[in-house]
């Protein structure tokens, strides 16, 4: 019955895309994107770096706006820019739906708690879900490493257990308790690539203010969000073209080192040997690459790579990211 009165509600129903770093969450955007046909959707994708890697690996179509707010959280320092955005959002009167993706750092009662504060959003907008996607391999650790990590757990209303193809269904079995410690009301759904049947988390009137109360009955307060100040992101940028194989090297060696710190990576790359940019992405110690589009006709063949962890020595990592370029160039 809750999706029947959401459907007649008439405001603008908005879903709100959690997770730790890595979890999946721009892959699950862009399943519904891509299958959500004929729907007025505006996408906010909301990075904790200075530059965006994950809207530019957004699908688009003319049915979509994208707006990306790069550098801070929008649970803290870009919030107001969230409203600025939304009651923009509200001019379109042909709009379906608002999907918002988080960082992997946000804390999602800030962000919930910014729809009922601001009455011009409330009157136009509604909170439909807060899905969180859980990575299977990385959860027991990032739960226990990060207090944003179990904010989201808590606070969803659906939970994609992602990644399920990655670990062993005894292992499966102890991550779904742990999810289930802390969170014993929320749909959890098992899957691998965020590849779910959209009808269970997309427009399902999944959000109640009632259960959000009792997980933090503070939420409603306005109390300012602070993050740990020894986690930072800084981008690599190279011209010249990199040699994949020096690079996978020289990172395999920092994440021997440094892998408990270095949370996640991710960027574009101007690839020796590839006419495509090649996107690389780790999570920890898991890593992949693939071949995107062509560069496009005087697009700026450029290496954008962006690292977030722990206590991370901006200049010992651009140093041996200079050394994976290709020689003689």
């Amino acid at each position: 019955m809750k999706e029947v009165a959401a459907q007649r509600d008439g405001r603008v129903p908005v879903t709100v895309v959690t997770g730790f770093l890595g979890s999946g969450k721009t892959t699950l955007i862009n399943r519904i994107l891509s299958e959500q046909h004929g729907r007025n959707i505006a996408v906010i994708v909301n990075e904790f770096g200075e530059i965006s890697i994950d809207g530019q690996l957004i699908v688009q179509d003319s049915q979509e706006e994208l707006v990306e707010f790069n550098n801070g959280c929008l649970c803290c320092t870009v919030r107001g820019d969230l409203i600025d955005t939304l009651e923009r959002l509200q001019q379109r009167s042909e709009l379906d739906a608002i999907l918002i993706e988080t960082t992997g750092l946000a804390d999602p009662a800030p962000v919930a708690s910014t729809f009922f504060l601001e009455d011009k959003l409330t009157s136009k907008t509604r909170l439909d879900s807060f899905i969180a996607l859980a990575d299977a391999v990385n959860l027991v650790q990032n739960l226990a490493q990060s207090e944003e990590a179990q904010e989201q757990i808590a606070f969803a209303d659906i939970i994609l257990l992602n990644k399920t193809d990655l670990v062993s269904s005894e292992q499966l079995k102890e991550v779904e308790q742990v999810i289930r410690n802390s969170n014993s009301l929320a749909k959890i759904y098992h899957t691998k690539n965020s590849d779910v049947d959209l009808d269970k988390v997309f427009g399902v009137g999944a959000f109640e203010l009632g259960e959000k109360l009792e997980v933090d009955p503070t939420f409603l307060d306005n109390i300012e969000h602070e993050h740990d100040q020894s986690v930072g992101t800084f981008v690599l940028r190279e011209k010249r073209p990199i040699d994949m194989n020096r690079f996978m090297i020289w990172l395999n060696e920092m994440l021997l080192e440094r892998g408990e710190d270095m949370y996640r990576t991710k960027g574009i790359f101007n690839a020796h040997g590839f006419k495509e940019r090649v996107v690389f992405q780790s999570v920890r110690m898991l890593t992949s690459m693939q071949p995107e589009r062509p560069w496009h006709s005087g697009e700026e063949k450029v290496t954008e790579y962006v690292m977030i962890g722990k206590n991370l020595d901006r200049d010992e990592f651009a140093e041996g990211f200079a050394s994976c370029v290709v020689p003689g160039n």
